[in-house]
């Protein structure tokens, strides 16, 4: 199982949030505690079927076993009968603090759990339902760290829109409301069902498809308009090229990659 200790789950019932749920910690219902949310509210502007929302939260593992490891060895180690009697029997119970400390129970993240939250509740309010799972992405140069959310469930094309533009909107609307509730800058990176991956791969290929033919022709290619996130991911793939570059050109939303040869 991995490290996340909170799930929360849109579905028409509780009953279903809960199956969801557990069927995506891999756990029983023992292991869990639940809090339902919103007991089934109308969707966006009271339109829609109604829909729950449920927090699981994974119960921490009981320490066991400390008594036995801590005073098995000390009747071991005192072999002669006749200092049986001498043996001081606290010792072992002050070693014990230091033997808690090795099984350490995972703690909440506040920040990632509200982005959860906020992400979850936005989800609800458009109907949609969903499982969300928020965790930390690599560290910036400039320190900050970029959390990853990803959002898993049936019938979420509408969520990506075209171009990704709905998915886009709604990541940076998500980044503002975690920011304004927690005070600071916060930025996010909302992902659907693994598309952001897929599509990468998709421009990668084509950038490099692209460079292929301005090296067979000498002329430049422009492609077509895109978001900044994936004109940046044109510009990683073809920076270290020995035969093109890449520039952008034109005005939001309109704004293209064009590859031309590194000679122009």
């Amino acid at each position: 199982m991995n490290q996340r200790t909170t799930l929360e789950v849109i579905a028409p019932t509780v009953e279903e949030a809960i199956a969801q749920g557990l069927a995506e910690l891999g756990l029983t219902a023992d292991a869990v505690s639940v809090e339902v949310l919103d007991a089934g509210n109308k969707g966006l502007f009271g339109l829609g079927k109604p829909q729950v929302r449920v927090r699981l939260t994974v119960n921490p593992a009981p320490a066991s076993g400390v008594m036995d490891v801590q005073t098995e060895p000390v009747t071991r180690s005192q072999p002669e009968p006749k200092r049986v009697e001498t043996k001081p029997e606290p010792a072992p119970v002050k070693s014990l603090p230091p033997a808690k400390e090795v099984e350490p129970q995972p703690e909440h993240d506040a920040l990632l759990d509200r982005t959860e939250s906020v992400v979850s509740k936005m989800l609800h309010l458009l109907n949609l339902q969903a499982q969300v799972s928020a965790h930390y992405g690599p560290t910036e140069r400039d320190g900050r760290r970029n959390i990853q959310v990803d959002i898993r469930g049936s019938d979420l094309s509408v969520l990506i829109g075209r171009r990704s533009e709905t998915l886009s909107a709604f990541q940076y609307i998500a980044s503002l409301i975690v920011g304004k509730e927690e005070q600071q800058f916060v930025q996010l990176t909302v992902d659907v069902e693994g598309y952001r991956d897929r599509r990468e791969k998709q421009l990668v290929q084509m950038a490099q498809r692209m460079a292929d033919q301005v090296t067979k022709s000498g002329r430049r290619q422009t492609l077509e308009p895109m978001p900044s996130a994936e004109r940046r991911i044109i510009h990683i793939a073809l920076r270290d090229h020995p035969a093109v570059k890449t520039e952008s050109t034109g005005e939001e939303p309109y704004r293209k990659v064009m590859i031309l040869p590194k000679e122009e």
